[in-house]
């Protein structure tokens, strides 16, 4: 009698990034078309997770396909606040991250990790020390319209990219697309949300998003 084989699911963008995965992050991002800085249900982004681990090639790569080393979580936590060494800590710096700022509850990254990481927060403060009061906090942290326009444009963009990949695959493989049409709008809705910007802000947006997965699905219908 053959002994049934348990099959392993494959990693999600968040464990890859978290285990240091360059490999698998490396095939979510380029295959899957996944963002680095797409949310998961506690809005956590695989930048949050690469930072707490300290997996500097991950954090590398992430911010090579448009990671935001200041990208915020429900709590207007970024990476930042959770690095756990000096050395994450000055890389995210030296790649912009913000040290002045406040989250939500108007903690800022030195103060989130004194108590546990004390040799972080004494980096943090000494930068903070010689750098500028920003007090870059969600509150008050207002993207230009430029900024945001760039932003949906991208997120937009990816979207169709996706869908466009989605249906190529359902149809190679003979199967109904629309859950994982589904998943994806609404993974990138959610991903604007988080990062604060126009798509997924309203729901005359979501709507647009979901008329423009439907445009590439009749497309490829059509012509087929």
């Amino acid at each position: 009698m053959p002994v049934p084989t348990r099959v392993i699911p494959a990693k999600n963008i968040w464990v890859a990034a978290g285990d240091g995965d360059l490999d698998r992050v490396r095939e979510l991002v380029e295959q899957q078309l996944l963002s680095p800085n797409i949310p998961d249900e506690n809005t956590y982004t695989p930048m949050h997770a690469a930072a707490s681990y300290g997996h500097i090639d991950i954090l590398e790569y992430l911010v090579s396909r448009g990671g935001n080393v200041n990208i915020t979580d429900e709590d207007g936590d970024t990476p930042l606040y959770v690095v756990e060494n000096v050395e994450t800590a000055r890389w995210l710096v030296e790649h912009g991250a913000v040290v002045n700022r406040r989250n939500v509850e108007d903690i800022s990254p030195a103060a989130a990790l004194q108590e546990d990481f004390p040799e972080v927060a004494e980096y943090l403060e000494s930068v903070s020390s010689t750098t500028p009061a920003t007090l870059d906090s969600p509150s008050q942290n207002h993207p230009s319209q430029h900024a945001q326009n760039q932003i949906t444009e991208s997120l937009t963009t990816s979207l169709l990219d996706r869908v466009q990949d989605i249906m190529q695959r359902a149809e190679a493989e003979g199967r109904d697309p629309d859950e994982e049409l589904r998943q994806a709008v609404g993974e990138t809705v959610l991903e604007g949300m988080v990062t604060g910007y126009g798509i997924g802000a309203s729901s005359d947006e979501t709507r647009a998003a979901e008329r423009d997965a439907d445009d590439v699905k009749r497309f490829r219908t059509d012509d087929s």
